[in-house]
């Protein structure tokens, strides 16, 4: 049993040695696009809307779920049970990627460009 749960430990998605927070230099409305696909992928396509200057300040993005609403827009009484999910933009090497906290799955950013924190 022992060297079961030795081998689920080591299977564990790590994060590169030379993997560093980052955030994004210079984006532009194809890097912006891009980004929020990438997101919109990983939440199993749902619509997100992202902030012109995500990840250009702090290498954290926090996606909050909407809370629900009636017919005419005003909030619906009742907690949101839903957590919010958390990415982190790290640089390895020249490369942008994009982890989701949550699930450990990597995205590599092609049209963005960054630099470490």
């Amino acid at each position: 049993m022992a060297a079961g749960t030795l081998v689920l430990v080591a299977c564990r998605t790590a994060a590169p040695s030379d993997a560093a927070r980052a955030v994004l230099t210079n984006p532009t409305a194809e890097t912006r696009a891009e980004l929020t696909q990438v997101v919109s992928a990983a939440l199993g396509g749902a619509g997100v809307t992202l902030a012109d200057d995500a990840l250009t300040h702090e290498s954290e993005l926090i996606i909050e779920r909407v809370r629900p609403r009636d017919a005419h827009g005003l909030l619906l009484n009742g907690r949101v049970l839903g957590k919010p999910e958390h990415f982190h933009l790290v640089q390895e090497g020249a490369r942008c990627v994009l982890i989701q906290e949550s699930t450990g799955k990597r995205q590599l950013l092609t049209k963005a460009t960054c630099k470490p924190i």
